[in-house]
């Protein structure tokens, strides 16, 4: 068989399974429809999110309803909760002072420390030099009264070693020799507490 020939002759034997074959796709496209006209598609997670994204009024209506709602629940219980945190932290850390004899005052420094060793005050009123804090009753808090003249006072904590300059309590923060310092007002100086 010459090469002329063999492609003769695969022409002829695909056209042939073609013409055999095509019988099958026929009408294909009405049977294929009226095998799936009947059914119903499965809904799924998906078919619910778009349902919800659904520009009709009544699924909008409802949407705006439940954020809404949500939206109102968190909102008092975050009111509901900040009222018990603020209240609960006030009554313990809030600093006290006292006018005392002498044009001084009793100024209370406390600080939370939970599992501290050692809690001191240094600042410009002890010459940077370590006050002591005690923790009576071992909750964490330290705390120390010291009596001092109206003015202003920087002052830092250091707890087990460790400068601590951003008192939580504090009237200000300065930065200083590349750490932060506590400002505290005493007495009509600045107006603070």
């Amino acid at each position: 068989m010459r090469v002329d020939n063999l492609d003769q002759e695969l022409s002829e034997t695909l056209h042939e399974e073609v013409r055999e074959e095509a019988y099958r796709i026929d009408r294909l496209e009405e049977r294929v429809v009226s095998e799936i006209e009947g059914r119903t598609p499965r809904k799924g997670i998906l078919d619910l999110f778009r349902r919800m994204l659904a520009p009709s009024r009544g699924a909008r209506i409802g949407q705006l309803a439940t954020v809404g709602l949500t939206a109102i629940v968190f909102l008092t219980l975050g009111m509901f909760l900040a009222g018990k945190v603020t209240s609960s932290h006030q009554t313990v850390l809030t600093p006290v002072m006292a006018s005392g004899t002498n044009g001084q005052n009793e100024v209370l420094f406390v600080m939370p420390a939970p599992g501290a060793h050692s809690v001191s005050v240094v600042g410009n009123f002890n010459g940077w030099e370590a006050t002591p804090l005690t923790d009576k009753n071992g909750d964490g808090i330290w705390t120390a009264s010291i009596p001092l003249p109206d003015g202003r006072y920087e002052y830092a904590f250091v707890v087990d070693g460790h400068w601590w300059g951003q008192d939580p309590l504090a009237d200000g923060y300065v930065h200083s020799f590349g750490e932060y310092n506590s400002v505290r007002y005493v007495g009509q100086v600045g107006g603070g507490a």
